[in-house]
Order: structure tokens, then sequence, then C-alpha cells
């Protein structure tokens, strides 16, 4: 079994407790005020300039979108702070602020395609980042980004801001070293929650003219869209994005293995997964119902997914009782239900024995900070190796479930696997939208490494390692 430091170690080149800043990209004293760039300012990059445009110490020098509109109308930003971003330069290419030598690190709030790229370029340049969940469109861009932080000694934190949150620290002294509702049985990590169906369009979209298509399309393939809007709706196709899976899924996925399993489990060994996307004819691709279910040498970890209401049959086939978008451990004598910034301990009977709650708010940002002067990777609540680790923990489900697409899920089922998919199927079938629900896959896992065995889909293989619209692009990602 690993443990936080050892898994730090191990995920990359092995770093060490501190790391030398470099001065070329840096101020020379830790003191000094630190100078931030931010690519992408709509609707999550004007929450993240809102989050760190409190805390002292800091001072935003440039933005960066492909969408002018956004970008120099900030109509995506809180209308109180516009008219503090008014001497920030802006560029519509992310190259320009990375080279900008008064940015001394990047906040990342793109569309998932370019998480990595844009923080490895920032790595590159030796410029500390801030970059949201999920880490990567896929493993191997993820693990290019390990690398670029390592090799140039930069500071890397993952959006799972839930981290930094008071009360996980407490959850885990209750469930693992108190033991107040005894020893932790079962994981079951849930999102259930109503989205809409993103349209069909008869003729392809043609993007919005205040936006620099080239630019915003990067390293994802130039492909048709059919779905009525460009932005946001980018999730639901994995061109681009990756689901509610890479979504919603990446928080409350970190949140199970950080306080289920205190962070010192590395990799499955296997994990059995069924998804697609149900009742709605729209343009997306990506499932808007799953299930999932990983093997592991600790605890059993079930993952539901419903984008469709109701969901009361997907549920019960994971008996699940808690948040709709949180996690629970099941524990001997009752139950941990947890979700962002507040979780209660519930005994077998139901009744409440312990409530906890506490938000982060800007503590995440804040820490990221404090890293940068410090060069210590535990100031980091989620250090890029970690960010990866539960990233690639959503984008196996994914995985799985493609390969389910392609062909049957082959041997023995893990322990809960038949009423988990009994209970997809019945969603599927309680919906009544005359769909058949998809079969699943199986996907086995090197517990040690993450290196996934041979795959059949071609769809799945795509999260493994994409392809890429340049072999020019493919190549900025190496390390």
């Amino acid at each position: 079994m690993l443990n936080r430091r050892t898994f730090l170690a191990t995920s990359a080149v092995a770093a060490g407790a501190a790391i030398t800043r470099r001065a070329s990209a840096q101020s020379d004293s830790p003191n000094d005020t630190i100078g931030l760039g931010f690519i992408g300012v709509g609707w999550r990059g004007g929450q993240l300039i809102d989050a760190f445009s409190s805390l002292p110490g800091m001072r935003i020098v440039a933005l960066s979108d492909p969408d002018e509109d956004r970008l120099q109308n900030l109509s995506r930003v809180p209308e109180k702070l516009r008219g503090k971003l008014a001497n920030a330069e802006r560029f519509a290419d992310m190259r320009k602020l990375i080279e900008h030598p008064e940015v001394d690190a990047v906040v990342v709030a793109t569309c998932n395609h370019w998480h990595c790229l844009a923080a490895v370029r920032a790595c590159k340049a030796g410029k500390d980042v801030y970059v949201e969940k999920p880490l990567g469109h896929n493993l191997w861009e993820q693990q290019q980004l390990v690398k670029a932080a390592r090799a140039n000694n930069c500071m890397v934190q993952v959006g799972t801001q839930q981290r930094s949150s008071p009360i996980q620290a407490q959850i885990k002294q209750l469930l693992h070293e108190e033991k107040i509702i005894g020893k932790p049985e079962r994981v079951v990590v849930s999102r259930v929650g109503e989205r809409k169906p993103i349209g069909k369009r008869d003729t392809p979209l043609q993007p919005p003219a205040s936006v620099d298509y080239d630019l915003w399309l990067g390293p994802a393939l130039d492909q048709p869209l059919y779905r009525n809007e460009l932005h946001y709706d980018w999730h639901w196709d994995f061109n681009t994005g990756n689901g509610e899976m890479g979504n919603w899924g990446v928080h409350v996925m970190d949140d199970a293995l950080n306080v289920a399993f205190k962070d010192q489990l590395g990799w499955p060994s296997a994990v059995t997964s069924a998804g697609m996307r149900a009742v709605w004819d729209d343009a997306g691709n990506t499932p808007n119902i799953q299930v999932a279910q990983y093997e592991n040498e600790v605890l059993p970890l079930t993952y539901i997914m419903s984008n469709v209401v109701p969901f009361k049959q997907l549920m019960k086939g994971a008996d699940y009782k808690g948040f709709n978008t949180g996690y629970t451990v099941f524990c001997e004598g009752g139950r941990y239900e947890g979700t962002r910034g507040q979780g209660r301990f519930v005994d077998n009977d139901g009744k409440e024995i312990k409530k906890l709650s506490g938000g982060s708010g800007n503590r995440h940002q804040r820490g990221f900070l404090d890293a940068v002067r410090s060069r210590k990777l535990d100031d980091l609540a989620a250090e890029v190796a970690i960010g990866h680790r539960s990233t690639a923990w959503c984008h196996f489900a994914s995985i799985a479930g493609l390969e389910g697409v392609a062909s049957e899920a082959a041997g023995a089922a893990p322990a809960g696997w038949d009423s988990l998919y009994n209970g997809f199927k019945s969603q599927v079938k309680a919906w009544d939208s005359g769909e058949t629900a998809s079969g699943a896959g199986k996907i086995t896992i090197n517990d040690q490494t993450g290196e996934i065995a041979e795959l059949d889909s071609d769809a799945a293989e795509q999260l493994v390692k994409r392809e890429y619209r340049t072999a020019e692009y493919e190549k900025e990602f190496e390390v």
C-alpha cells in the first residue's frame, strides 16, 4: 500500500520535499507579489479570478481566451471585478501570456482538451500552475504533465478544492482513528443530478464570430459539431470533454480516495463498467447514465451516475444511501455520508451520530500561492500526482464502459456487480424510452503502475492516448 508521500514520489520522477525556484521565470524573493495569468475567462475562470482576487500578495497580470467577447468584455467575469482587471494585458493566444515576464504562475480554466497542454507549456516556461479538474483529457497527457512539473521544478495544484476544506482531517480522524462507526467495508461514489440534452442540429454549428476557432480547438480533432452551443456543452463530446465522469465525477472520486482510502491507494486492479447516452436524442456522445465497480486491495468501490431523472432503480442497485452528489463509506456500525462542505455519521438504525460542515472558501487558492512561495509539495492540497490519480480513476470507468460497447466483459464479475448492473438495466427500462441497456466492459490494470491491458475499442484507446490534430501538437506534450 502506498502512503501519500510515496505516491507523490513514484508517480513520476522522484521529487523531494522541496523544489528549487527557477529564478529565470519567477520573482527573486518568495515574499514578492506573485503575478498571475489566467488562461480561460469563461464561467469557471471568472469564479477563480474572484477567489484569487481576494488574496494578498498577488496581482493579475494577464488574461487569455480565444473568445474575443469573453476576453475584452469579460462577459463571464463577475461585474464587481471587471474594473480591477482594466490594466491586465489580454491575449487570444495563451503562449503570449505564458511568455510574459511578469507572469509567475498561470491559472488554467479551459476546456478539458486544453488542460494538460496549457499546463505543460507553462511548466516548460518555468511557471507554476493551478489547473482545473479533470487534470487532463486522457491518461498519456496527464503523465506528461506530471513529468513536466517534476522536470521543471514547478508547483502544480489541481482544482479539486474540497481537499482544502477543514473538515477533511476531522472526517478521517473519526472514521479511521476513532472508528466511531466501526471498520469500513465498502464505498459508493454518486453523481446523480439532472441535466438537459444539448440539441441536435441538421447542419454543423458555425462557431461564434468572436471565437478564434483554431486556437479554441488546439490539439483536438477538427470534427463537425451538431450541438446548439459551442461553449460548456463541449463537456458532452469525447473529442473535447469527458462527460459527467470527468466533470463532477472527479470531485466525488477524489473525495472518496482521500477520505475513505486516506490517499494510500494507487491504482485499482480491474474496473467493470457500463454506460450509455439514454433517452436523449441529441448530439452528445458521453454517457448520461453509468455504473462502475472498482477492484482493489483495500475496499470495494462502486460508482453510480445519472443525468436523467428519476434514478431510484440505479441507487437501489448500488444499495446506496447518501447525498445525490457525494460518497458514502459503509462501515460495520453505520455509514459516513459526505458531500462538498458537509457530511454526517449515521448508525445502522439511521440515527445521526455527528454532523460536520465547513467549505473550502478560497483556502485552495491560498494554499497554491503559499506553495509558490515555499516550494514545498506538501503545501499543495491537490498536487499534480494526486490529481492525476483521481482523474485516472474516472478515465478507467469511461474506458471500461467504451470497451463494453466493443466487446462484452469476460470472466468472473466482481463482488456487487450483478446487483449494480441489474439496477442499471432496470433504470434504463424504467425510463420507458424503448432502449436496451448497453453491455458491460472490463479492463485490467497493473495496480503498481496504472498501466491498462490491451483494449479492443478504438474509442476507449482515445482516453489512454488520443489522436491529435497535428503531429506538432502531440510533440508539444512530450517531456
